[in-house]
């Protein structure tokens, strides 16, 4: 009588390739997940900006409080939709110091959400003539695109 199994050898030949087929996927994936959720920094800020356009001509300034809804604020959230970014604004003011006529809104990896492990990118900037930015070794045309 003849007996059907897997050897112990096969076994491990088996566990042995879907290891080394782990080892290469995971970081690829992870990668890859880096990259996707970048739309997410994005979007907020281009929606910050167009609130903060709102906002500048009702106002004749910027404001920096992105939560409180209008008048004083935006009325966004201070994350973005799954809290993978901090969203925060910096305001410049004019010459004599008064009003607020610049801004630039960042975009700063949520500590504990995975993009802190983004070195390509970073944090991203925007600010009140459009131009965009962010903090890491990628230039601004790739990480914005």
């Amino acid at each position: 009588m003849k007996q059907r199994g897997v050897t112990l050898m096969e076994l491990l030949v088996v566990v042995s390739i879907v290891g080394i087929l782990a080892g290469i996927a995971l970081p690829t994936y992870r990668k890859y997940l880096i990259r996707t959720q970048r739309s997410e920094a994005k979007i907020a800020l281009l929606q910050l900006q167009t609130a903060q356009e709102k906002y500048y001509l009702q106002n004749n300034s910027y404001t920096d409080d992105v939560a409180t809804a209008s008048p004083t604020g935006l009325g966004l959230p201070n994350t973005t939709e799954t809290g993978k970014y901090d969203i925060t604004v910096e305001l410049e003011a004019d010459e004599d110091g008064t009003e607020a006529q610049a801004f630039t809104a960042t975009a700063s990896p949520h500590d504990g959400g995975g993009q802190e492990d983004d070195k390509d990118c970073g944090s991203f900037m925007i600010d009140e003539r459009g131009t965009r930015s962010n903090s890491g070794t990628g230039t601004s045309q790739v990480c914005w695109k």
